[in-house]
């Protein structure tokens, strides 16, 4: 059998992927649009020149000599180009006259708690803090290492060590002490930014405390720069710990930002690996920044003298990174920056910030879609969002039914969305509709940017046809490419370029549907082999979710002595249905119908468990992992970096309840 995602045949599952709703741009978004038709076939007939074109919108301090110098699996973009990303993202626009627009509405988790930052203030801040980190003895290529709520002073420490050479490495402020210490020990970090705390959901959480139990493992951390974020009671060491306020605040406003190679390392972001240490991924200057800032002013189409722009994720992930940060300021755009979750103060918290702050673009996860869509469309449609007129989703391929309630109930219909697909180690997004030029289908994410080159083959290799799955490969270098794993080249090599000679392999699958438009399917690791059929987690997810009863569903594979794996689904219900054990039990049956139906009998669910909620971490990523171990009885997994741990708790008592009384 030909080894593919989908079973082999790309026709087991082609059900899922008929959709014949299509919606075109609408015309007069279409007439204002940043991408104009005729991009596509610009970028594919020299892509090298394109991208030079795209980096033309930065300023250069020497420009380059190359665009590409590249030798698998080591790429050189804008090769002898010298810049400063964070020249780039704050002073140049200051320069231009542009210093009173605002860059950051910054709206804390308590109420009342907001700050009004313009690109002149976040200049001074930066330039503070770089003259802090310069006293704290922090050079060019030193490792910094940032754990620190959604803040303002997390951007400011960001661009300030960028303004400096020296390469950040931001760790969520979700991870525990020993997470922590593992990616500090690996960057070998010298000098660590915190704060005391952070909030969530009203109350305080410690961040200083769990960078002071890392540090026990980390002699050579010399610094530790703090924040008074709560005001909460730490423990302080001297000589080491010292305030931001004591130590920024009264540095000058004044400081020349330094000119480095294109290739210069920018940051470090470390993601969890299932079986080895976390990875460092590397991305660098030049281009990085030339992929953010595009990808940013095309897939979101900014006007940054008429848009409020709102990226609803965390800067401890590479979202925050390039579409918080790096894209949105080097465009010299106005960001919203929320600290708390979607329903601190009140399940209507977005929307009423929506609404005060005239927000024009909104780019979130599919799970928070998710969530907001069990919370009922009564909490958005009390709110005035006309002010809306672009919806983004990523972090994970979103099914066609929370892409139509965001469209409908979020977007008033009227809002083109841009599903995009990308990772930690692309930088940037790659796959994505264009808005004004793309007409879009729900789940769909449609198509390659312009200048990325994006297939899926099959396990030869080979190009696969309309209609059938395989794994998505990207067969052409990219600005924003991770540069390495930092510490470990080979490991480098055989991660992403050993499966594929030639091509770097993402680590998911992919399909293409009748009309060769590209449907994300998660992870290859996601994917259940049920009496030999191989059966993609994603899509049975979207069968489930299609039922109008349910509001979010994870699916995960159980060993099974007859079928050597089973399908586990976990799945929440909307509202106040599926109250009694017998409606529990009659839209159990349905569900496996549905799913029956959507893919067929082979991918009837084993087992399907109600409940409330499903585990998940601070960054609404549902952690499927905890789920296997439930459906496997393992002993569970570190749960410390959920917002509620009891939550996997109260799933494994059920599972074990009901496989006690010989329920489904």
């Amino acid at each position: 059998m030909t080894d593919r995602p989908d079973g082999g045949d790309g026709g087991a599952l082609s059900a899922l992927l008929h959709e014949t709703r299509r919606f075109e741009p609408p015309a007069d978004f279409a007439a204002r649009a940043n991408a104009r038709p005729g991009i596509y076939e610009e970028a594919a007939a020299d892509p090298e020149a394109w991208w030079a074109r795209q980096a033309e919108h930065l300023t250069w301090d020497h420009h380059w000599d190359r665009v590409l110098d590249w030798e698998e699996p080591s790429a050189r973009w804008f090769a002898g180009g010298r810049l400063n990303a964070a020249y780039n993202c704050v002073d140049r626009h200051v320069e231009a006259g542009h210093g009173g627009r605002v860059a950051f509405h910054w709206v804390g988790e308590p109420e009342g708690d907001i700050r009004t930052i313009t690109y002149a203030d976040l200049q001074a801040m930066v330039c503070r803090a770089a003259n802090a980190l310069v006293e704290l003895g922090v050079e060019a290529g030193d490792r910094v290492m940032i754990y620190l709520p959604m803040i303002p002073e997390a951007v400011v420490a960001m661009l300030a060590c960028a303004r400096l050479g020296a390469p950040h490495s931001v760790v969520f402020g979700g991870f525990s002490a020993e997470a922590l210490a593992a990616r500090t020990l690996d960057a070998d970090a010298r000098v660590a930014i915190t704060a005391d705390g952070g909030y969530r959901r009203g109350a305080t959480s410690a961040l200083k405390p769990n960078l002071d139990e890392a540090l026990e493992r980390c002699p050579a951390v010399r610094s530790v720069l703090a924040v008074r974020r709560t005001g909460q009671e730490v423990a302080w060491k001297e000589g080491r710990d010292v305030w931001w306020h004591d130590v920024v605040d009264r540095q000058s406003d004044r400081h020349e930002a330094a000119s480095f190679d294109a290739e210069h390392p920018l940051y470090l972001m470390y993601t969890s690996g299932t079986t080895a240490a976390p990875k460092g991924i590397l991305h660098t200057t030049g281009g990085y920044l030339v992929h953010t800032a595009t990808t940013h002013r095309l897939v979101f189409d900014i006007k940054p003298d008429e848009d409020v722009y709102w990226t609803a994720a965390d800067i401890g992930w590479v979202t925050g990174h390039s579409y918080i940060v790096y894209g949105p300021l080097a465009n010299g755009a106005t960001s919203v920056l929320y600290e708390g979750t979607p329903d601190a103060g009140g399940r209507d918290r977005w929307w009423r910030i929506i609404e005060e702050y005239k927000v024009s673009i909104l780019y979130t996860a599919p799970t928070t879609i998710r969530t907001l869509m069990k919370w009922g469309e009564d909490l958005p449609a009390a709110h005035d969002l006309t002010s809306l007129r672009l919806l983004g989703s990523v972090g994970e391929p979103i099914n066609p039914e929370a892409w139509m309630w965001y469209r409908r109930h979020v977007g008033g219909d009227r809002c083109p969305i841009v599903d995009t697909w990308w990772q930690t180690e692309t930088g940037g997004i790659l796959i994505a509709p264009l808005p004004g030029i793309t007409a879009t289908k729900p789940g769909a994410a449609m198509a390659a940017l312009p200048g990325v080159s994006v297939d899926v083959v099959d396990g030869d290799g080979n190009p696969v046809g309309n209609g059938e799955g395989g794994y998505l490969v990207v067969d052409r270098p990219w600005p924003g490419m991770l540069r390495g794993i930092w510490g470990d080249p080979e490991r480098y090599r055989q991660t992403y370029w050993s499966r594929f000679p030639g091509r770097y392999f993402a680590g998911d699958g992919a399909k293409k549907d009748e009309d060769g438009d590209l449907w994300l399917l998660g992870r290859v690791d996601d994917v259940m082999n049920i009496s030999g059929h191989r059966i993609s987690t994603t899509e049975v997810e979207h069968a489930l979710v299609s039922h109008p009863q349910v509001a979010e569903a994870a699916v995960v594979g159980a060993s099974d002595p007859t079928t050597g794996q089973g399908i586990v689904a976990f799945v929440t219900v909307k509202g106040d249905a599926a109250q009694s054990d017998e409606e529990g039990a009659a839209l159990v049956v349905a569900l496996r119908e549905t799913v029956a139906s959507a893919i067929g009998p082979i991918a009837k669910p084993r087992q399907i468990l109600l409940t409330p909620e499903l585990p998940k971490t601070r960054s609404g990523k549902i952690m499927r992992r905890l789920l296997r171990d439930v459906a496997e009885h393992r002993e569970l997994g570190d749960v410390t970096t959920l917002v509620d741990p009891t939550v996997v708790n109260m799933i494994d008592g059920k599972m074990q309840s009901a496989e006690t009384a010989g329920e489904d």
